[in-house]
């Protein structure tokens, strides 16, 4: 796999890409993403023909249950019958495969990057052909005029580096120095501690492509200040990267372009976008469109996670026409707005007019604003849960199991009724109901279900 985004590999990749002949021609952009639904997917909880899940389908589990992409594609045809327009999937990109030597199983979710340019080998049924896996399954996709969604992380990445207290530190308003950059096992190394210092690394090691190992592209300050602004430090152990740094942003934006022309990518879902720097989110949003443009995907989509209200999705969908030179962004959002509102209200617990006043509300606030689709709310990702919950939408009463069947029916008309492109999470169409105090609950291993 290419270890530099300036590489001849990456270069012959996207040069074939923008060639247009027969063998090297891509995918066609969807004419309209509205007549597409959407099916969201954890890849190592959705399926793996070749093994049963490492523990009971439904149980909170915080490591990798075996998933493989492999096995969404030998479902494809499952997909279909459902009438599925285009599958978003968990992150594929490699994670940190350790942490402080041990296998870091904690990464199963896909959202700890630590190579932004290869496969995450333990997502495949055939390791060393990750890369030729998810190939084959994106073609045996749209050979069924499904379109493929990936799910992408500009925020942060995995645990690539330690503090001197560890993978997590307090909020430090002046940053923290040293850091000690990860080995191949994981482990902090003391001598590790200037990343552009670290002459060739393993390719488990650091970080990827090379040109990302730049201390000044991380933040480096601890996790958010309590009681202060929780877009400005480290997710977690998730390290934060520093993306108003314009060079950070064109090695993140080469990265993601080479990536559509390798592996014939149709849209990104953009994680934790309110936490980027607004000015390099519109940029990759550009950025994005323009490459796909040139490479004869027309219409390419790009949606973000803002988990927040209409003032903020506003700052990083399209143009706002009263700002002079603003630039076009991200194409729409995922419609958290909705998810607070519709689900008290189709389990009866608060009026529609709450919806109702969400959509008049939304009108003003995006006045002024238009999507490279034209009105951005028209393509808003809408969905009634999905793996950031603690519960899903759908209750199954212990004692009459069926008993709000209805009420998901009703749920999923609205859905599909509503503005937007309807986006429906992994289970929801064979009854899964998990419940509890994580997200872990609502992660079941779906092929693990009797008579799934």
């Amino acid at each position: 796999m290419p270890t530099t985004i300036n590489g001849a590999d990456v270069q012959a990749v996207l040069d074939a890409a923008r060639r247009f002949s027969p063998q090297d021609r891509l995918t066609p952009s969807p004419e309209d993403w509205r007549d597409c639904w959407i099916y969201f997917l954890m890849v190592d909880r959705f399926n793996n023909p070749a093994a049963p899940p490492k523990a009971a389908f439904d149980s909170p589990f915080g490591g990798f249950q075996g998933g493989t992409i492999e096995g969404i594609r030998q479902r494809l045809d499952y997909l279909k019958g459902l009438g599925v327009g285009a599958i978003w999937f968990t992150p594929v990109l490699k994670n940190c495969p350790f942490l402080d030597g041990n296998p870091n199983e904690g990464t199963y979710h896909g959202y700890g990057i630590q190579n932004f340019l290869d496969i995450e080998r333990r997502l495949a049924s055939d390791p060393i052909h990750a890369s030729d896996e998810l190939r084959r399954f994106v073609d045996d996709a749209h050979a069924r005029n499904i379109y493929v969604i990936f799910d992408i992380v500009l925020n942060h990445t995995g645990d690539v580096f330690a503090y001197p207290s560890g993978s997590q530190a307090s909020f430090n308003e002046n940053g923290y120095s040293p850091i000690h950059w990860r080995d191949e096992k994981g482990n902090a190394r003391n001598d590790w501690t200037v990343a552009e210092d670290i002459v060739d690394p393993p390719q488990d090691a650091t970080v990827y492509p090379d040109e990302l190992r730049r201390n000044a592209f991380f933040r480096r300050q601890g996790t958010p200040r309590p009681g202060g602004a929780e877009t400005i430090g480290d997710f977690a152990s998730l390290k934060q990267l520093l993306t108003a740094d314009h060079e950070l942003g064109n090695v993140l934006i080469r990265s993601f372009q080479y990536l559509i022309a390798a592996y014939d990518i149709d849209g990104f879902r953009i994680d934790t976008l309110k936490y980027l720097d607004r000015d390099f989110a519109l940029r990759f949003g550009n950025a994005i469109r323009e490459f796909a443009l040139s490479i004869g995907k027309k219409n390419f989509f790009t949606y973000g996670e803002v988990y927040d209200d209409e003032q903020k999705i506003s700052q990083f969908i399209g143009r706002n026409v009263s700002v002079s030179g603003d630039m076009v962004g991200v194409d729409a959002s995922l419609d958290f707005p909705l998810f607070f509102r519709l689900p008290s209200v189709l389990k009866g617990m608060s009026p529609p007019d709450g919806v109702i006043d969400m959509y008049q509300a939304r009108k003003i606030v995006e006045k002024n604003v238009i999507s490279s689709h034209g009105e951005a709310t028209r393509f808003f990702v809408t969905f009634l849960d999905n793996h950031d919950q603690h519960q899903r939408f759908y209750y199954s009463e212990p004692g009459d199991p069926h008993r709000f069947d209805d009420q998901l029916t009703m749920a999923l008309a609205c859905l599909f009724a509503l503005p937007g492109i309807p986006c429906v999470y992994y289970g929801t169409e064979q009854g899964l109901h998990g419940n509890g105090d994580s997200d872990q609950n609502v992660r079941e291993a779906l092929w693990g279900k009797p008579g799934a």
